[in-house]
């Protein structure tokens, strides 16, 4: 076996997904045996302490560092994943990029276009491997999706939609801001569910069906006033609960997006079809391993929605779970985006999303909170380029 190579990681953020990246990271040696790089868990930052050696002790890092510039200018570090919120996103990714590491952010890229341009920039004039944690491309069912959409089996496509339905924020007791609640802060989060759910769908839908051109929009915020964790002030919320638009993209289907907190019932409904001239496809997060087809050149007495279980060998990445019929679950999305990252460094080839993919999200998010403003259409400015 050939010896393997070890990349150190420095983690920024040990909250929700400083846990779920770095499960990543330890599963990746035991599933992808063969490949040539290998994570190392070098060290973690935490602003507190206290906090940063609890999570290195849990997770087996080696060391702990409470500020991300002295994590940056260490020697023995060689990727960066940069899980805090998102108004930290670009100063860190810059300050990463000059120094010379490699860069997995967290979604979405950025707060704002502008934002995330300085960061496209940054990585691209230091030439680091890059990657953002769009983790449902890697969902095995919605890589078939992918595969099929690819393969023409759909047709030309008329119809894409997509809704990301939860309901944590309905209750008005709830604060906004600090370290749990800082999605609900405008100034640390950039925008409500456009940056945080529809980002995801709006990743998905481009990388399925193509470049978004235009939107038309519209947002609300349900609770214009919130409780501010740690001054106990009210203040007004600036952030959108929910929005609703439509789109073109540039293949000339028509796109339908949804997203919201306030749907009860649902924790995180995340949905997509796409109506084709031949056939159309279906998938739901809540049964994550099944994707639903539907094939119009089907025999008359036989043609309906199949569902096809995902969980065979021959589907993606399958192959390196369990047995035939058995489910993976979310966490294992990102237990592959980490695999493809590795993998990537043995190829050479750029580990997608890109944070210039996540850039042209970036760009229809924009466009989908000015339209919701200023009532009216908005071109996206959307160069996709992206075809794998």
């Amino acid at each position: 076996m050939k010896e393997k190579k070890h990349i150190r990681i420095g983690l920024i953020g040990t909250g929700l997904m400083g846990r779920i990246h770095t499960n990543g990271y330890k599963r990746v040696p035991d599933f992808f045996p063969e490949y040539e790089y290998v994570p190392v868990l070098q060290a973690c930052c935490s602003r507190r302490e206290d906090k940063a050696k609890a999570f290195a002790e849990q997770w087996g890092y080696k060391s702990v560092e409470t500020d991300w510039r002295e994590l940056l200018k260490r020697d023995d570090i060689d990727a960066v994943d940069i899980c805090t919120p998102n108004d930290t996103h670009s100063e860190i990714a810059i300050a990463a990029a000059e120094a010379g590491k490699m860069i997995l952010c967290e979604k979405p890229l950025a707060r704002t276009v502008a934002e995330a341009e300085g960061m496209v920039k940054a990585v691209e004039k230091a030439g680091v491997k890059n990657t953002v944690w769009y983790n449902y491309r890697r969902v095995p069912a919605v890589t078939l999706a992918k595969q099929i959409v690819a393969s023409g089996k759909l047709g030309k496509i008329f119809h894409y939609r997509a809704n990301f339905l939860q309901d944590w924020t309905i209750s008005p007791d709830l604060p906004q801001g600090g370290d749990a609640l800082w999605r609900l802060d405008a100034d640390a989060a950039g925008s409500g569910v456009t940056g945080d759910l529809l980002a995801h769908c709006i990743d998905t839908a481009m990388w399925l069906n193509g470049g978004i051109k235009d939107v038309s929009a519209m947002t609300e915020t349900f609770i214009k006033e919130r409780v501010y964790q740690g001054t106990g002030e009210k203040k007004k919320v600036t952030i959108d609960d929910a929005c609703v638009f439509h789109c073109h993209f540039e293949n000339g289907s028509l796109g339908l997006f949804e997203a919201t907190r306030y749907a009860r019932g649902h924790k995180a409904l995340y949905t997509f079809e796409i109506n084709g001239e031949h056939a159309s496809i279906r998938w739901d997060l809540h049964d994550l391993t099944r994707l639903e087809y539907f094939d119009h050149n089907d025999e008359g007495q036989v043609r309906g929605w199949r569902s096809i279980h995902v969980t065979d060998g021959d589907h993606p990445y399958m192959g390196r779970w369990w047995i035939p019929g058995t489910s993976i679950g979310y966490e294992h999305s990102f237990i592959h985006q980490v695999a493809d990252f590795f993998h990537s460094l043995e190829t050479g080839e750029a580990c997608h999303p890109t944070f210039r993919d996540a850039f042209e999200t970036q760009k229809v998010c924009e466009a989908v909170i000015n339209s919701a403003d200023e009532r009216a259409w908005k071109d996206t400015g959307v160069d996709w380029i992206e075809k794998v």
